[in-house]
Parts: structure tokens; sequence; C-alpha cells
């Protein structure tokens, strides 16, 4: 039987008036048969399509969105980098701020775009359901206004994923109950295809056409699920103008690095002879000696000429090839975050409130006494994996949301003793002593008061091994000051804090072996997870959660719960 879930998205002005237009679009999303590489299988789809509809939205807009589950799993969605002020109960993640969408129920979403301009996107919340359930969510400037830079002719959206010849469930589920590294992907996609380097693609492989003389931009998307990416497109220059739906200070370059979560929005200009050209993506490995998907997804940039249309692909016609770095290259993946700036004097808080130093790694568990472990315990000489943040490995709630506990006042849900610094200090990206191995376990919190100045200090370590993790925070954009590589020193390296123009993100790339300074206001009372982007690891527990508290009179404080929240 084919598992299928039932969305309707409903976009609305906020608060309209007689002169305003209420759009209103019915989306279904259900289980479709789809082949990728040579294989034919169900997957869980949005509107019978994979990706997921692409979402088009005005800054200032309110977006209402039903979504009825026909599926066998629970879900929930997440609106990724939406701030949803005020409005928790929209955010999304599974018994964060709801419990999931039981099979055969509904609930709808209802949230307003305040202040954020430019490419984010939508997916699963649930389990590994964001393999195939995702779409991208593009917000345009408000009416009457445009990008600080030259229209382009065109926009397309890139959306990069994963592809798994088996069911994403079951390939985190097996991981789960062996305690080993789930399988890696069998292939790379854009815009759900493979592309022309994979078995039974090439005939698939996505075109984006372009005229002489026209200037693309390329929102690009990274929606895989345990892997950062590069991106290029052959022979043409990439002009970087924003990440995050957040503008920057445009820069020009030939490659692009994302880790899962992130968006880039690039201009190109079709300036070279015509012809067909490699968009292509590759991993970008950091982890020594981890096991990942070494393959190279494409798309092909074709001019239209009088021989070449856009409604003929040309397959006849061999695409110019696409030079990548290579896939442990992390010079150029620094040189590219290191870059990005915002485009005017940002107001980066300067007085700190709440200071912490969080550490970020993998780890490993004992075989549990009792337990069969060739069965279950087939991690490294006998172990299982885990991960965590200063030393305690998050678990998810079970019998109510976090939210619900927060705004309710409902005991033994989560307590709020998430340490604000390391437990024990020590060689953080060295040879780390395998008695700090393995962490603890729990549901804990950071509370923060409403109004916080709030700089986190993310440090990675070295515990089993040094991995490069996109961290990503609900609820909130924040201003990343600075990166390095080593243990983050504050006697040395607040000097090289940027405080004037640091770029604005939602997800931030945490460097191998490294560190990374983030800052914003906690301005938005909910329950927020912060966690990996990598699903592999969040599954482990490399996650937290801030509590921000209520401020003072109703626009300082979260809306009440809608009637048809889920229940657990």
């Amino acid at each position: 039987m084919a598992s299928f879930l039932f969305i309707v998205f409903i976009f609305a002005n906020a608060l309209p008036t007689l002169a305003q237009i209420v759009h209103q679009h019915d989306f279904i999303v259900q289980a479709s048969r789809v082949t990728r590489l040579c294989k034919t299988q169900n997957i869980v789809t949005v509107n019978g399509q994979y990706p997921g509809p692409t979402l088009e939205i005005n800054n200032g807009d309110t977006l209402v969105v039903k979504v009825t589950n026909r599926a066998k799993y629970n879900v929930t969605i997440h609106w990724h980098g939406i701030r949803q002020m005020r409005t928790a109960w929209s955010d999304g993640p599974e018994f964060i701020t709801q419990c999931p969408i039981r099979p055969g129920t509904s609930y709808t979403y209802r949230f307003t775009v305040e202040g954020q301009e430019g490419t984010l996107w939508w997916h699963a919340h649930s389990s590994w359901l964001r393999a195939t359930v995702y779409g991208a969510l593009i917000i345009h400037p408000k009416q009457g206004t445009s990008y600080p830079f030259a229209k382009p002719n065109r926009e397309t959206p890139l959306i990069l994923g994963e592809w798994w010849n088996a069911n994403p469930i079951d390939v985190v589920r097996e991981a789960t109950r062996t305690g080993a590294a789930p399988n890696v992907s069998d292939a790379f996609t854009i815009n759900g295809q493979p592309g022309d380097f994979y078995n039974c693609s090439s005939k698939d492989t996505i075109v984006v056409p372009i005229n002489s003389g026209e200037t693309n931009m390329l929102r690009v998307i990274n929606a895989a699920m345990n892997q950062q990416l590069f991106f290029t497109v052959a022979n043409h220059k990439l002009v970087v103008v924003g990440a995050d739906a957040s503008y920057l200070k445009p820069f020009t370059t030939n490659v692009i690095m994302l880790g899962p979560g992130q968006t880039t929005d690039v201009l190109i200009t079709a300036d070279q002879t015509s012809a067909r050209y490699h968009i292509a993506a590759s991993a970008y490995q950091s982890a020594q000696g981890a096991p990942f998907d070494n393959t190279t997804t494409t798309a092909i940039l074709q001019y239209n000429t009088s021989s070449c249309s856009s409604k003929q692909k040309c397959v006849s016609t061999k695409p110019v090839e696409a030079n990548l770095p290579k896939f442990n290259d992390t010079r150029i993946a620094t040189k590219f975050t290191t870059t990005l700036r915002s485009p005017r004097k940002a107001p980066v808080p300067t007085d700190i409130d709440e200071n912490l130093f969080i550490t970020a790694g993998l780890g490993l568990n004992k075989c549990p006494s009792g337990s069969n472990a060739s069965k279950s315990c087939q991690g490294p000489n006998g172990t299982r994996f885990t991960a965590s943040m200063n030393n305690v490995s998050f678990i998810l709630p079970s019998k109510v949301s976090l939210l619900q506990a927060f705004d309710q006042g409902i005991g033994g849900v989560y307590t709020t003793d998430f340490p604000p610094n390391p437990p024990l200090k020590f060689d953080y990206t060295g040879n780390v002593s395998r008695s700090l191995w393995q962490p603890i376990s729990g549901t804990k919190a950071y509370k923060l008061k409403y109004g916080a100045r709030v700089q986190v200090v993310l440090q990675g370590t070295n515990i089993f091994t040094a991995e490069n993790h996109p961290i990503h925070l609900h609820g909130y954009d924040f201003y990343i000051v600075a990166e390095g590589f080593g243990n983050f020193n504050p006697n040395t390296d607040t000097a090289k804090f940027n405080l004037i123009d640091p770029p604005m993100r939602n997800t931030a790339s945490l460097p191998v072996g490294g560190w990374v300074v983030i800052r914003f206001v906690a301005d938005n009372p909910g329950t927020w997870i912060m966690h990996c982007h990598l699903d592999a690891h969040i599954t482990w527990g490399l996650a937290m959660v801030f509590v921000v508290e209520n401020g003072i009179g109703e626009s300082q404080k979260l809306e009440p719960p809608p009637a048809d929240l889920p229940v657990c």
C-alpha cells in the first residue's frame, strides 16, 4: 500500500484589505512511484512531486498551510529559516514545538514572514522523512521594492538532495538498531534528478535554459541529509548575493560550499560560447576515514540557439564538464565561508548578557549490559555511535512537546540545567582521552530572558573524529562574527571578531577541528532547538534547546496554541 500525505498551502497577505489579493493553493502530497538509478520504488512526496512544490511569497506576507497526514509515518513540516515571531507553534520540529501529525489527522501552520528576503526551504522534521519531503520557499521583496542589485532575467531554484535505493526510514531504523553509522546515499540529486553521471539517469538530467547575455539567479539549497556539498557551473563565474534569506556584499567565486540546511543565491551571466555546461555538486567530506557518497550530480545550463531551443535537450551535444574541488579541500570551503559579509554595517550585539561555550561532536557509547553485541553494538570496537553538545546527548520527549510544557507549565518534560560550558575542559581538537567519549543523556535546555544578548562559541571536538557540523538554530537568524581552527582561545581569538559587517545566517558551518562564534538577541519567546543538520548526528543526540521566556506585553509573548494543535 502506498503511503501519502495531503497538504494544503494557502498564501495570503498579512491583514488583508479589500485592495489586497488572497491567493489560495491546494497541494496534495502523496506517495509516488519514481525511478532513479534503474530502480522503481515508492517514496513519500508532496502533491506527487519530488521535490515538492516551490512556494513563492513576498516579505510581509502570511502563509497558511494545512497538512493532512495520510502516510503510515508521523510527520511535521519545518519552515527552515523562518523566524516564526511569536508563532513557535508553527515551527515544526517533532516533540519540540508540536507533537507529530499522526496518520489520518491534520494540522494547520500559520505564520507571517517579517523582514526576510531571499531563499529558504521547507522540509519534514520527523525521522528521515525529509529525504524526500522538501521544497523551496522563495521570499521576494515587498510589493513596490526590488533587489539591492540589478534584477536578473531569470530565477531558478536548484535543490541539492541525497537519494537512497532504499526506504530512508528503514536506513535510519537499521542504524538505530545496530548502533552503527547509517548507510551512505546512492546518489546526489539536483531538483530530484541524479544527472548524467549515473546509470539510467542521463535522459532525465535537469536542464536550465538561458539566452546569451542574460543573467540568471540560481537559488541553491542544500537539502542533503548528511553531506556538505561543493557547487559550481562549468566556465561561469558565480556572483554571491545572498545566503539563508539575507543579502550579502556581492563577491565573485568559482565554487560555493553549502552544508545541509544552508541556501546561497548566486548570479550567473551567459557570457560564454553558446553551448551546454554542467551545473555540478559533489561532496565536501572533512572527517578523516568516514565513508561518504563520492559521486557527482549534474544539471545542464543550456544556451538557447536556433538549433537548441529551451524545449529541446540537445542530448547529442556533450556538456562542458565542471571542475570541482577535491572532496577534502577544507581550504576552499573555508575561503568561501570566511568571505561572506553583510552589505552594510550590521546591528551586532556588543554588550553580552549570556556567554556560552558549547562543544559539539561525536562519541561512542559502551555496549549496554545484557545486549547482543553482534546485533546492537556494531560501532567501532563493539560500541554504539552517539553525539552530544557539552557532553549531553539530547533525547526528544515523547508524551508532550517542549513548547507545550513551557507554555502550560508542565513539569517533568525537560530540565533547564544544560551546562553553559563543558563540564570538563580538555584539548578539544587534540588527542582526546577515551574516558571522555561517552556522554550523558537527557532532555536539557538553557533558559534565556527575553531580550538577552547572547554569544555562543561553538567548538568542534576530536572525540572519535573531527567533523564539519552545520549547526542550525530554529527561530533566529544570527551573526557569525568569527571562525577558526583548533581550540578557541578567548585571550587571542576575540581580536578576530568582525562586529562591523558579519554575515547573518540561520545555519553555521562549524569547521572541521575548529570553532565558530555566533551572536543574536533573544527576542522571540518559545522553545528553540539548536542542532547539527547532518541527520545522522541529530539522530544520535547532537542538539540542545534554548527556552526563551516571554517579555512584557502581548507583542513580546508567545501566541496561544492553535485549536488543532496535534496531541501526542
